[in-house]
């Protein structure tokens, strides 16, 4: 078997981030378009926050990879 590296950890990391950020995202999207279906239990203000912050790691991660060399799958967009 063979052993993870921290190249793979990094891009599994990037791709779960991207994925969890693009649903809270749309969900957020919705929110605004008052066409989402469930009233959130958390104030809209920290979901917004934590969206904002999400995408400023995952711009962080980017730039890393760039520095790095590491590529991430080109099916994430």
């Amino acid at each position: 078997m063979k052993e993870e590296t921290y190249q793979d950890r990094f891009v599994k990391e990037y791709i779960e981030l991207k994925f969890r950020y693009k649903k809270l995202n749309k969900m957020l999207v919705k929110y605004d378009a008052m066409t989402l279906e469930f009233t959130p239990t958390c104030p809209i203000e920290i979901l917004k926050a934590q969206a904002k912050l999400m995408r400023k790691y995952l711009y962080i991660l980017e730039v890393r990879a760039e520095i790095e060399k590491v590529k991430f799958p080109v099916t994430l967009d």
